[in-house]
């Protein structure tokens, strides 16, 4: 059975690096275009698919939009493992703010994982765009982690028993 793939019609949006600069549902500041609160946006597909996909070592990208939903389900990941010790969605919550704001690699730094997938970004422009852009997701996956996965302000065994798992074998932390 393959993995689930991003349903984002890739030439449709703008291409950043080869990744698909998809709207977002959001409030914080980015380049991501601004998404009808009415639909799902990628963050909301990655979630869906998480423990699906998590399961699987390899992953077939078709289209640009697949990077990015590769991106999301590999920083709930590092959410996901950040909070394995949290009792109550208050700890979570300021874990995983300090986990968004931590630096962070993008695709061309030599500690980025998966750079073999994604190219470098052109110019100094294009990588700061792209790194305002993995901020933007970073901050508004922390945003939604907490109700997902902390229901009743306790972590969710059904989430959390996926902590230890690897997303095609790697951990973008």
């Amino acid at each position: 059975m393959p993995a689930y793939q991003s349903s984002f019609d890739a030439t449709s949006y703008q291409l950043l690096s080869n990744l698909s600069l998809l709207p977002l549902r959001t409030t914080y500041k980015g380049p991501a275009p601004k998404a009808d609160s009415s639909t799902e946006d990628v963050i909301d597909e990655a979630f869906k698919y998480y423990r699906a996909n998590v399961f699987f070592k390899q992953f077939e990208i078709k289209t640009p939009a697949d990077r990015v939903l590769i991106y999301v389900t590999l920083f709930i990941q590092a959410c996901l493992a950040a909070t394995m010790k949290c009792n109550t969605a208050n700890e979570a919550k300021k874990q995983l703010n300090s986990l968004a704001l931590t630096n962070f690699s993008i695709p061309g730094d030599p500690s980025f994982p998966l750079n073999s997938l994604y190219s470098s970004p052109k110019n100094h422009s294009e990588a700061e765009t792209l790194r305002q852009f993995f901020q933007q997701i970073r901050s508004e996956v922390v945003e939604r982690f907490v109700p997902i996965v902390f229901k009743d302000d306790k972590p969710d065994k059904w989430w959390m028993c996926l902590a230890k798992r690897k997303f095609m074998n790697t951990s973008i932390d």
